[in-house]
């Protein structure tokens, strides 16, 4: 538990300067014009600034063109979608694949409801969601994993 410093107010200079519109928002200076007409445009252009003298100094490089009757090697769908696709190529049956796809989102809607009578917000006091959490998220660097892997070592990564 932390001991909170209040403000004087009953000090004349800290009223003078609040009533000259100094001093800090904790001892209730407003936000406008303050903050929204000085501070926040400084911060927005400044940032701007950056992202643009950083897209001027190192630009996206374009990389080859596209040719639409080369095929790559091989196929892989975004970074995202690795560990679901593995899944899809590796169940035999795809009526099995599919419902396993489907079964991933609807796993992370279940997410919030576990222990969700728990009062604490520590993750060592919260044993169910955070095992579920952990297994959940091995998973899925695992499945990733084995995506790029051929496919007679996407579910054991080569390891056995």
């Amino acid at each position: 538990m932390s001991v909170t410093k209040k403000p004087d107010l009953t000090d004349p200079i800290l009223r003078a300067k609040l009533a000259k519109g100094m001093g800090h928002n904790y001892y209730g200076e407003p936000a406008y014009p303050n903050d929204l007409l000085y501070i926040f445009p400084v911060v927005i252009f400044g940032t701007i600034a950056a992202v643009v003298g950083l897209a001027v100094l190192e630009p996206t490089p374009l990389g080859e063109a596209a040719d639409p009757f080369a095929t790559p090697l091989e196929i892989l769908p975004e970074y995202y979608l690795f560990a679901t696709f593995n899944l899809l190529r590796t169940i035999p049956n795809k009526l099995l694949g599919i419902g396993s796809m489907a079964a991933v989102p609807l796993g992370l809607l279940t997410v919030p409801f576990i222990e969700n009578v728990n009062k604490f917000q520590n993750p060592f006091r919260r044993p169910v969601a955070t095992t579920v959490f952990l297994f959940g998220t091995f998973t899925a660097v695992w499945l990733s994993i084995g995506a790029a892997l051929p496919i007679d070592q996407s579910l054991t990564l080569g390891l056995f």
